[in-house]
Order: structure tokens, then C-alpha cells, then sequence
């Protein structure tokens, strides 16, 4: 077993030096170049699966007409979520290519599945014009973009760790997320601007496709940007690139890490999807908002992530990961629940503007720390297939299935709070990975 693998044993990586090392403008500003660079493509996917969440209303109508409005919100909301089914796969396949032939060439590959996923479903015909054919030709859309996905954030998060400086680890990987969040922002403004110039007819006729679109413009742009990413010193060291089948051995041999990262994983993934993905269709179908205010609540949620997730990720590396996953945990746990009771109570844009930015500032705290814990917890030779795995796992069964599993509660139950259960069983979940992980990890480790 590895140094690398021994740490992973732990249940929290310890805190980096409270004391910063300086780092000169230059290195400052080369830093932030690949950051930006190799957040771009992260950015287009988070982009795909927001608008999809957006449109889902339109999309059912477009794809999946049941005769049943409920009927048809819930397959297309099923497909959303099947595309996180694939994740698991990207991970393992993408992500062992990746830690064999290095992280540029893995997330060049990456994004140009994903910009295949996107075309797919910007162009494709309605169930009125070609039948069956255009559910089916969605799903498979859906279907190539959760591969892509599978690995996208492992193999940002992991090349982010090994570009950052020691004690700047959990700022840099913060950026991860915060590019999805910037994804987030532009999603539900290009939404909001969609939905308030276009009337009803025309959005369903045509007007839902405009983002799907224009993230296909973004697509060349995005490929030039990503290809004069370099490839990170700690990939050119290493003088061995293990095939897939021992790959697979490792992390056979390390399951328990992938089980606990992927437990943790779980409040991450469904906090994210409940506070922005799902809260369009949260926010109009549930609560009867206007469109254009749960876009516009979706955006000051993506403008609160981008702000306190490198704020969290930058405390993490000073006071260590433990406080900040453990404070997060308790907070989801005994305030999701109650604080959804209190919006469903008397629905308001300012009530669900209110309880989104509290939910969204749980998920920072705990997404600023939990990215840079599991891509530490993790053995290098295997980076990024471990962390990947894990991720995947936790949005395929958990988090990618958010909004589908809100709706069919809220249909099963009549209880229009009970998203917020949800999330407290995520957190819940997450906590006790925390408590347990590292006996688990122990026990496992050979």
C-alpha cells in the first residue's frame, strides 16, 4: 500500500499550515489561467444539465406527451436522471484513460462527448414529427452526456489538487464547483431572458431550444481554450501509467474509500440538484411562481455559490475539513425539512429566494471542503477513476435523481415540504459516513 493510500485511511485529511506561503504575481496570475482553462469545459457541462433541469416542463411536452401533464414531467425528469446512470461508467472507463494517458487529453476527449450529447438534443425533432424516434434520440443524448460527466469533475478536481500549492489545495479545487456555478448563473439568465421575450406558445413551439443552442456556439470556443491546457507535473513524474485492469485491482483493494467518498458525496449532489435544477419546476409547478421568478432565484443561488465556494474552500486549508463537514452535516440535517415547511406554508418569490440562499450557503460550506478531502483521500496512480467512481455513484443513485424523486414524493405524500426531507436524509447520510469512514477504510485497506 502506498503512502498515498495510508493517508486515505484517515478520516479527514489534516489541515494544511495556517501560514500561507507568498506566491508572486506571475505564478498568481498563471495560476488562475489554468484554472480558468480547464474550468471551461466544466462549465459547458453544468451549462447542458442546468437547462435541461430549466426546460423540463417544455421538454415533456416537446418528447414525452403521456396526455398527462404529471405523467410526462415525470419521464422527462427520469431521463435527466438517467444520464447520471451512465456516470458510473465515464468513471471507470474515462477516468482509467485518463490516469493512463494524462489529465489534458482525458478532458479534451470529455468535452467533445459532451458537445455531442448537446447537439443532439438542440436539433432533434419533436415526438409530433418523428414519432418514438425523439424520446429515444434524447435519452441517448442524455445518456453520452452523464459518460462525459462521469469523469468531467473528478478529472477537474484532480487536476486542480495537483496544480495548487500545498496549502492553497482546497482554494484551488473550490474553483470546480464554482465554474459549475457560474454555469448555473448564465443558465437561469439566459432562461430568464428566454422566458420574458418569448410568449408561452412560442417557448414550447421552439423558444426552450435557444440555450441548447447557444451552448453549441460555446462548443469551438471552449475547444480552443481547453486544448492550451498542460499537462500537471505530477502526472509528467510519475513513471508508470497503470493499465485499466490494474486500475481496477486498486480500486478493488481501496473500496472502502470509494464507499465513504461516494456516502459523502451524497448531501453534495443532492443539495446541488434541489437548489438549482430543480427549482424552476420547484418554484413554478409546485409553488405556482412565475417562470421568470424561479430562474431568477436559480441565478442569486449560482451568484451565492460562486462567491462562498472559495471562501470555504480557501477556510478549509486553515482550519482543516473536519469543522467545515461536520457543521454542514448537522446544519442540512435539522434545517432543510423546516425551513421548506416554512416556504410551502405561504409561498412567496422572497420565502423561496430566503430558503434557497440558507441551502445554498449548507452546500457550500460542505462542497468547499468535501472536493479537496476526497481528491486527497484518494491514491495518485489512481486519482482520478477513484474520485470519479465515487462522485458518480452518489449523483447516479442520489443526486441526479433529485427532481424526480421530489416530484413523485410530493405526488405520493400531498406534502409539498417533504424535498426537504430528502435533503435531510442526504445530509444525515453524509454525516454518518463522516463518523464511520474511517473504520471502514481500516478494515478494507490491504
Amino acid at each position: 500500500m502506498t503512502s498515498a493510500s495510508t493517508h486515505a485511511s484517515l478520516p479527514f485529511p489534516a489541515a494544511a499550515p495556517a501560514a500561507a506561503e507568498p506566491i508572486s504575481p506571475e505564478r498568481r496570475r498563471s495560476a488562475f489561467k489554468s484554472i480558468f482553462i480547464v474550468a471551461s469545459g466544466n462549465f459547458l457541462e453544468m451549462f447542458d444539465f442546468m437547462v435541461f433541469g430549466y426546460y423540463a416542463t417544455y421538454i415533456s411536452k416537446a418528447f414525452f406527451p403521456t396526455g398527462s401533464d404529471f405523467a410526462s414531467l415525470m419521464l422527462t425528469l427520469m431521463t435527466f436522471g438517467a444520464g447520471f446512470l451512465m456516470r458510473p461508467v465515464g468513471a471507470l472507463v474515462l477516468g482509467a484513460y485518463i490516469d493512463r494517458h494524462g489529465r489534458r487529453q482525458g478532458l479534451l476527449l470529455t468535452l467533445g462527448l459532451m458537445a455531442l450529447g448537446t447537439l443532439a438534443i438542440a436539433i432533434t425533432p419533436t415526438y409530433a414529427q418523428i414519432g418514438v424516434a425523439a424520446p429515444v434520440i434524447i435519452l441517448i443524448g442524455r445518456l453520452v452526456q452523464g459518460l462525459s460527466a462521469g469523469v468531467e469533475v473528478g478529472g477537474v478536481s484532480v487536476y486542480l489538487n495537483e496544480i495548487a500549492p500545498p496549502n492553497r489545495k482546497g482554494f484551488f479545487c473550490s474553483w470546480q464547483s464554482a465554474s459549475q456555478q457560474a454555469a448555473v448563473v448564465f443558465a437561469a439568465l439566459i432562461g430568464l431572458i428566454v422566458s420574458t421575450s418569448l410568449d408561452p406558445v412560442t417557448m414550447q413551439a421552439w423558444g426552450w431550444r435557444i440555450p441548447f443552442i447557444i451552448g453549441c456556439v460555446m462548443i469551438p470556443f471552449l475547444f480552443v481554450i481547453r486544448r492550451h491546457m498542460e499537462e500537471t507535473e505530477v502526472f509528467l513524474k510519475r513513471k508508470e501509467h497503470p493499465p485499466l485492469s490494474q486500475i481496477m485491482r486498486t480500486i478493488g483493494g481501496n473500496w472502502g474509500v470509494v464507499l465513504q467518498g461516494a456516502l459523502m458525496a451524497v448531501m453534495t449532489t443532492v443539495f446541488f440538484y434541489m437548489i438549482t435544477a430543480y427549482t424552476p419546476t420547484f418554484g413554478n409547478k409546485v409553488l405556482s411562481l412565475t417562470p421568470g421568478a424561479a430562474l431568477f432565484v436559480t441565478a442569486c443561488v449560482g451568484v451565492t455559490n460562486f462567491v462562498l465556494l472559495p471562501v470555504m474552500g480557501a477556510l478549509s486549508d486553515r482550519i482543516g475539513r473536519k469543522p467545515l463537514l461536520i457543521t454542514a452535516t448537522l446544519l442540512g440535517a435539522l434545517l432543510a425539512y423546516p425551513l421548506m415547511g416554512w416556504l410551502v406554508a405561504a409561498p412567496s418569490f422572497g420565502r423561496l429566494l430566503t430558503v434557497e440562499l440558507l441551502l445554498a450557503a449548507i452546500y457550500a460550506t460542505y462542497n468547499g471542503a468535501f472536493i479537496v478531502y476526497l481528491t486527497e483521500a484518494i491514491p495518485a496512480h489512481v486519482r482520478t477513476v477513484g474520485f470519479s467512481l465515487a462522485y458518480s455513484l452518489a449523483t447516479a443513485i442520489f443526486g441526479g435523481f433529485t427532481p424526480a424523486i421530489s416530484t413523485a414524493l410530493i405526488g405520493a405524500t400531498g406534502d409539498k415540504a417533504i424535498p426537504g426531507a430528502w435533503c435531510a436524509a442526504a445530509a444525515l447520510l453524509s454525516m454518518l459516513a463522516l463518523l464511520i469512514g474511517s473504520r471502514l477504510s481500516r478494515r478494507t485497506a490491504p
